[in-house]
C-alpha cells in the first residue's frame, strides 16, 4: 500500500568482520531534491559511489549526510609500525608546523594513517573486497532503518494533512451557502442604497440589471468549483504515497491562488472572515508539506 514520507531522520547500523568493527550514522533533513554527503575514514574513498547510489534506489528528495566510523581490534594480531612510512610523514609535515600554518601532528593521528601501521595478518586485497562489501551491508541497513523512521514521520503528517483539507472543505461549504443567497442579498443593498438618494424607485428592470452586474462581479462560484478541484486532487496524491512532495507543493499554490481571488472579491463582512481561515489552512498544509518527500 503507498505511504506518504518525510524527509527527517536519524538512523545508525554497524557491523564486524574479521579484526574490524564498523558503525554507519545517517542523518536526514528537508530538501528541494536529493543530496548525499559522506565522512569517510581516509582510504574509503571508494566506498561513496556505490553507498550514494544506493541512497539514491531508496530516496527521492532530502539533504542527506552519512558517516563511516571503523575501529581495528589490535590485540588479535601482532602489529609493527612503519618505520620509514612514519618519519615521511613527520618531515613532511614539519614546514608547515614550523611556519606556524599547522598544529604538530600527534603520535595517534600518525598512527591511524594508512599504512603506518602494519600486522602479521594485513588485508589481502580481496579481503579488503569482502570488508568493503559488508560495510556496504551495514550502509544498506542504516538506509532501511532511515526508510522506517522517514515513514514514520510521513504517517502524520498523512494525518495533519488530511485534517487540514477536512478543514478546508468545510470552509469551502461555508462559503458556498453564503455565496448562494449573495446575488438577492446585493440586489436588496442595491434597492437599499438608492432608496437613500432617490425620491422613489428606479423601474424594476433597471434595478435588476445593475444587481446583476454587481453579483456577476462578486461571483465566487468559479473559485468554489476550483477550490473543490484541488481538494480531490490533493486527496488522490496523499493516497498515492510518496514521493509526491513537489505535485503538493505546487497544488498549495494553486489554492492559495483560488483562495486569494475569493477574498478579494468579498463584499461583506461573514465572507472575509471565511476567506482569511481558508488562507489560514492553506498556509498551514503548504508549511506541513515542505517535510513530504
Amino acid at each position: 500500500m503507498p505511504r506518504l514520507s518525510g524527509m527527517t531522520g536519524f538512523a545508525r547500523a554497524g557491523g564486524q568482520f574479521s579484526h574490524w568493527t564498523f558503525v554507519w550514522e545517517i542523518k536526514s533533513v528537508n530538501g528541494k531534491g536529493l543530496e548525499v554527503r559522506f565522512r569517510t575514514p581516509p582510504g574509503y574513498d571508494a566506498l561513496e559511489q556505490a553507498a550514494r547510489e544506493r541512497a539514491k534506489r531508496t530516496f527521492s528528495r532530502g539533504n542527506i549526510q552519512a558517516s563511516l566510523t571503523l575501529a581495528r581490534d589490535l590485540s588479535a594480531s601482532d602489529v609493527s609500525i612503519d618505520a620509514a612510512r612514519l618519519e615521511a610523514l613527520i618531515a613532511a609535515s614539519r614546514p608547515y608546523v614550523e611556519k606556524g600554518e599547522v598544529a604538530p601532528p600527534s603520535f595517534d593521528g600518525l598512527l591511524a594513517v594508512k599504512g603506518v601501521l602494519r600486522s602479521e595478518d594485513d588485508a589481502s586485497e580481496a579481503d579488503a573486497e569482502a570488508l568493503h562489501g559488508a560495510i556496504l551491508v551495514a550502509f544498506d541497513e542504516a538506509l532501511a532503518a532511515l526508510r522506517t523512521a522517514r515513514l514514520e514521520e510521513g504517517a502524520a503528517l498523512s494525518g495533519i494533512l488530511t485534517t487540514v483539507l477536512d478543514e478546508i472543505v468545510a470552509l469551502r461549504e461555508q462559503a458556498a451557502s453564503l455565496a448562494a443567497a449573495r446575488p438577492e442579498i446585493i440586489r436588496d443593498r442595491f434597492r437599499a442604497r438608492l432608496q437613500d438618494f432617490l425620491d422613489g424607485d428606479l423601474p424594476e428592470e433597471r434595478l435588476a440589471q445593475e444587481a446583476a452586474m454587481l453579483a456577476v462581479k462578486a461571483d465566487i462560484r468559479e473559485e468554489l468549483d476550483r477550490l473543490t478541484a484541488h481538494i480531490e486532487s490533493a486527496r488522490d496524491l496523499l493516497a498515492q504515497g510518496s514521493p509526491v512532495g513537489r505535485k503538493l507543493d505546487f497544488l498549495s499554490q494553486e489554492f492559495n491562488r483560488e483562495v486569494n481571488t475569493l477574498c478579494s472579491k468579498s463584499g461583506d463582512s461573514e465572507l472575509t472572515r471565511i476567506g482569511l481561515a481558508l488562507k489560514a489552512a492553506v498556509d498551514q498544509f503548504r508549511e506541513q508539506i515542505q517535510n513530504v518527500e
